[in-house]
């Protein structure tokens, strides 16, 4: 049986945002591209001159709001996405218009905003977030490129692409179903079999894989908490104020318990989504787009719940088993089907956290994710000035409380009584997404992004 051999670390990666298929993804593909010129030879390497960088689709549309150039730059200049400080990312936004100098091998090589071209005309291209970079000699003569796919969630493809060699899963399955059956089977129960399968496909330890889930979470909760901390406008031309730390502030004077709960709530998706507009560092889960709704939960979760350590890194876990179906099963980009495949996601996902923390049985945490997805169906990405941040920070804290109710509708629901399976969900937004207008789809050509002045 052929099993999902993802890592979680594939799925929570550490970054800059605002996007993960418009800036971690990009930023790895030109890091990689940095890599493979390097091993072409002094011989070659001599003649080059310059690299061009042609974005399509997405990238083209709205790489501009999404920082995708500075992303493209950090990484030909050595970055990843795990160790770019912020303040890098902001010098190099600060002074757009400089001329660069890039170093690969003997070659010193020039890169200028006109070194990235924006084709929103090619139509044939295999992916909706492709991107090719070219190394060019003096006379503008090719010497090498390479074609990229930042397919959603910090993932790069390429031509000829072939995943890396991993383990076999423990306890292999492709769909919820067989999930479900795994865990009927063996009984180790969801977080168990997903740690046991991390150990098999990755060769990391038990030790190792849960270090790295504190990492994870850590990096979240400093997000949550970075963004509570804020004030001030955001970068960008839209000038969106911050409204996380209102947010939480004022929710102290509702004299609802209720009110108060759902605001801080709110308060702590908008923090991340915050963070993630303004480039600072987050956790894509499962995008950047959509990085707030998990934390938010994991934040309540810890604060307002007083769940242990333990139970929200098993919270985690059933996450991931969430992501990792949407990701083999259907997508988590914007570009291929609209908003429903990043807020609905993180709202599955994040739902499922909750159901397997509190305690609740793997088929409650199916219901839960289930009804988090299908209440998510059809949502369109329509950023507008293609920036990350009306109306994408505000979806991030409804997608937080649609979690939260969908878990509590699965804790006090009959799972027998439940009648759609994730894996129906997940079917459904693949179809609808591919049935989507092309418009809708992180391109900033429809939706609110035409229907409302860009501030």
């Amino acid at each position: 049986m052929n099993g999902i051999r993802l890592s979680i670390f594939d799925l929570f990666k550490i970054g800059p945002g605002p996007s993960s298929s418009h800036t971690i993804g990009p930023m790895r593909a030109a890091r990689d591209f940095s890599a493979e010129a390097a091993r072409l030879g002094d011989e070659t390497l001599s003649r080059a001159a310059r690299i061009e960088v042609s974005l399509f689709g997405s990238l083209a549309a709205t790489g501009r709001g999404h920082g995708t150039v500075r992303a493209v730059l950090a990484g030909l200049l050595g970055m990843e996405p795990e160790n770019c400080p912020p303040e890098f990312l902001d010098d190099l936004a600060a002074d757009p218009d400089r001329v660069r100098e890039i170093a690969i091998g003997p070659a010193r090589l020039t890169f200028s905003p006109t070194s990235v071209i924006f084709d929103t005309e090619r139509r044939d291209i295999p992916h909706p977030n492709t991107l090719a970079f070219r190394l060019l000699d003096a006379g503008g003569h090719g010497l090498f490129e390479k074609e990229y796919y930042s397919v959603g969630g910090g993932f790069v493809q390429w031509k000829g692409f072939e995943p890396p060699a991993r383990g076999e899963p423990q306890y292999p399955y492709a769909t919820m179903r067989g999930l479900r059956e795994q865990l009927d089977t063996y009984g180790p129960g969801l977080a168990r079999l997903m740690l046991e399968n991390e150990s098999a496909v990755t060769g990391a330890s038990e030790v190792e894989v849960m270090a790295g889930l504190d990492t994870v979470l850590g990096v979240m909760e400093a997000s949550v908490r970075n963004g509570l901390a804020a004030e001030g406008v955001l970068p960008g031309a839209l000038g969106l104020h911050r409204k996380a730390r209102t947010l939480l502030t004022r929710s102290g004077s509702k004299q609802r318990e209720a009110d108060r709960f759902i605001a801080e709530l709110c308060a702590c998706a908008f923090a991340t989504a915050e963070e993630n507009a303004a480039g600072h560092v987050v956790v894509t889960a499962p995008t950047c787009g959509a990085a707030g709704v998990v934390p938010a939960v994991a934040h309540v979760m810890r604060g307002r719940l007083g769940l242990s350590e333990q139970s929200i890194r098993e919270g985690l876990l059933a996450a991931a088993a969430v992501g990792f179906l949407a990701i083999s099963n259907a997508t988590i980009a914007g570009a291929e089907a609209g908003c429903q495949a990043e807020i609905g996601v993180a709202s599955a996902m994040a739902a499922a956290m909750l159901a397997q923390g509190m305690g609740l049985g793997a088929r409650a945490v199916e219901n839960a994710a289930e009804i988090a997805l299908e209440h998510h169906l059809g949502m369109t990405c329509d950023p507008v000035g293609g920036y990350v941040q009306i109306p994408c920070i505000e979806r991030n804290a409804m997608g937080a409380v649609k979690a939260y109710a969908a878990y509590v509708i699965a804790s006090v629901a009959l799972p027998a009584h439940h009648k759609v399976g994730l894996d129906e969900a997940l079917k459904t937004m693949l179809e609808t997404g591919r049935d989507m207008c092309a418009k809708y789809k992180e391109t900033s050509r429809g939706g609110l992004a035409v229907n409302i002045a860009n501030c």
